[in-house]
Parts: structure tokens; C-alpha cells; sequence
């Protein structure tokens, strides 16, 4: 057997393995995904499964945060060395670019945070003098990871730089930024690094652009586009900040998100309206299929139950209504960490194959 660990948030493990699983049947491969509730990681099991690490894109998955390949399960660590047993494992690997240590975001595991940041440079150290670690070559290398369950047990894995998110723990570490009216600017923020690349962030969020903020209040997200110099309709009944407001970039609209439809095309539609899921779906799917925008980014708040369903039924809605209006785009979900019990979409029209008139 071999193995794959998925880091995700605590309460979705069954999501996280649900998913996967498909992902795996969909090339033909079978595997077993055991999911602990609450945990904070997936164990996926198959004898292909370092077939489904190379044919899988990371970033193609809703509900895993990170993804480690060829993984190994080390218990019953000696306290006092610990470093010894885990090279002794690691040698047979080749050599790495980096060394990860990790551990679970949930409360519990959060009390191995200390002892992580200290191992992490005592096993660095030691791999570098076995030879093992070869930071000049990182970018070429496969990255190790130590994902601790406790001081006694770890996993060990590889991933690549290619495939796999460049965050420890797959969590993006943001300061909130002083003058951002509330913290759901982060989300944004978030999803902005989650979906764009640096070159595509400079091209596509240009100061200049227009951009629509359904459900605005109380700016947080188009405090993002505003900062860029981006001019923003910010659609909410509810308030807005005065210092957003100062700015002179964004224009308050008080009327109904679901009513609301520019009249010139704008670059970006953005949604962060508390609405069920498939109601959201239906308004972006419409926003693009009309001509609108030209991409989008919303937020769909997941029922208790069904949620893995939930998204599968809000992405067919999506793609079956621009298959309809001959519009090609790409579509793509992600649970951000600075989201909650939701998950985050980014739509984008590539092209019009309507026939021109």
C-alpha cells in the first residue's frame, strides 16, 4: 500500500476524504480514505497512489489544504533522540530542497507548535550534515515533511513544489491590514493569492479597473479592490465604513444584490452575501453568462449536511448555464483558510463562442 496525507480544516475530514476518493475513481484508481473526526488530516490508501499524486493537481482540490505523498507512519519516537530514527527513515528518500515540520491546525495540536519550531532546526541541521538536505537545489528537490500527531509519532512524506501549496500547514499567514473595515478583507486577500499567480495578480487587478462588491457592508472586500486603486460599486443596504467611503474609490449603492446589474461591463464581480448556495451559483452563473464581468470570486455557505454535495450541485449549476450561453470559462473551489464553514469560488470567462451578429 502506499499513501497520500491531506491536511484540511478540522470538521471536514469527511469532505476531504469524500473528495479525493472521487478524484481517484475518476482515473480508474482505487483506494481507501480513513478520516478521523476533527483531526485535521486524511490518510489515503491505495496501491496507485503515487499515480494519483502525479496525475492529480493540487490545486484542483476543494477541501485539502496540503498533500503529501509517499508517506510513512514512525511511532513510538524515543524521547531523547528523536532525530537519529527519523534520518535513518528519511535516507532511503534521496535528498530534499526542505524540510517541513507540521502538525494538525486544531486546538489540540496546537500545543506542539513550540516543540515544532525547535525540531524543525535541530532536524534541518542534522539532514544538512548527513548530506540529505540541499537547499542550493531546492527548487529542483522534493520537499520533506515531518507532520507530527504527537511528540512520539509523525508522518513521513514528500511533496513537490510544482504540485502541493508553498505554505506550511498550507496556511497562508496574512496581517490583517490597518484600515481594512473588517476582517473578512483577509478572504479576499486569500483568494486573490489562492487563484492568481504574482504575474496574473498584476495583470487582472490593475488600477483602473471596475469592479462590483454584492453584499458589500462593511467594505472588507472592496477595501482589497480600492487599495489597488480599483474603483468599486459596493452593493449593500447595510453601512459602509467612513474611511472606505473617504477614499473616493468606492461608490455606495444601497439596493438588493440580487437585483442589482451594472450597466457597462465591469472586470470583477465579487459576493460575500450570507444566501443559500445553489441562489449564489444561479447570480454568478448569470452575471457571466450575460457579459457582466469578466471574473468573479464568491463565497458559498455550506449547509451542516451535504456539503461535499453542496458544492458538486453549485458547479454543474455554474457550467451548465455558460455551456448554454456558449461561453467558455474555468472554474475553480477552494475552502480558504480564513474561511469557515464555506467554501470559496473563482469563476473566469476565457472565451464567447456565440456566433458574432
Amino acid at each position: 500500500m502506499e499513501h497520500i496525507l491531506l491536511y484540511c480544516r478540522p470538521g471536514f475530514e469527511r469532505e476531504c476524504a469524500q473528495e479525493i476518493t472521487d478524484r481517484a475513481a475518476a482515473v480508474d484508481i482505487e483506494g481507501q480514505a480513513d478520516a478521523e473526526p476533527d483531526s485535521g488530516f486524511v490518510i489515503y490508501s491505495s496501491p496507485h497512489a503515487a499515480q494519483l499524486a502525479k496525475r492529480q493537481r493540487f490545486a484542483e482540490l476543494i477541501f485539502a489544504r496540503q498533500w503529501v505523498h509517499a508517506v510513512e507512519e514512525v511511532d513510538g519516537l524515543p524521547l531523547r533522540d528523536r532525530v537519529t530514527p527519523l534520518l535513518e527513515r528519511c535516507g532511503s528518500r534521496g535528498k530534499f530542497g526542505e524540510v517541513v515540520v507540521e502538525h494538525a491546525d486544531t486546538n489540540e495540536a496546537k500545543s506542539l507548535s513550540p516543540f515544532c519550531r525547535k525540531f524543525s532546526a535541530v532536524f534541518a541541521a542534522a539532514a544538512t550534515e548527513a548530506k540529505l538536505l540541499d537547499s542550493d537545489r531546492a527548487h529542483a528537490l522534493p520537499r520533506l515533511h515531518l507532520f507530527f500527531v504527537d511528540t512520539g509519532r509523525c508522518y513521513i512524506g514528500l511533496s513537490r513544489a510544482d504540485n502541493a501549496s508553498s505554505w506550511p500547514m498550507g496556511i497562508p499567514r496574512l496581517r490583517f491590514p490597518g484600515g481594512a473595515p473588517s476582517r473578512s478583507t483577509l478572504k479576499l486577500a486569500e483568494a486573490f493569492m489562492t487563484f492568481l499567480n504574482p504575474e496574473e495578480e498584476a495583470k487582472r487587478l490593475r488600477a483602473g479597473m471596475q469592479a462590483v462588491d454584492l453584499g458589500a457592508a462593511p467594505g472588507g472586500w472592496s477595501w482589497q479592490f480600492a487599495n489597488r486603486g480599483i474603483h468599486v460599486t459596493a452593493v449593500d443596504n447595510g453601512p459602509l465604513t467612513d474611511a472606505l467611503l473617504a477614499t473616493g474609490m468606492v461608490e455606495h449603492l444601497r439596493t438588493d444584490g440580487f437585483r442589482y446589474r451594472p450597466k457597462r461591463p465591469v472586470h470583477w464581480m465579487v459576493c460575500d452575501m450570507v444566501e443559500k448556495p445553489l441562489r449564489i451559483a444561479q447570480l454568478v452563473a448569470e452575471w457571466m453568462a450575460r457579459g457582466d464581468c469578466r471574473e468573479a470570486i464568491f463565497n458559498l455557505k455550506l449547509p451542516m449536511k451535504k456539503r461535499y454535495q453542496t458544492v458538486a450541485e453549485a458547479r454543474q449549476l455554474i457550467l451548465s448555464r455558460l455551456q448554454k450561453a456558449n461561453i467558455e470559462c474555468e472554474l475553480r473551489f477552494k475552502q480558504l483558510y480564513h474561511d469557515r464553514e464555506e467554501v470559496t469560488g473563482h469563476l473566469r470567462r476565457l472565451s464567447d463562442k456565440r456566433p458574432k451578429r
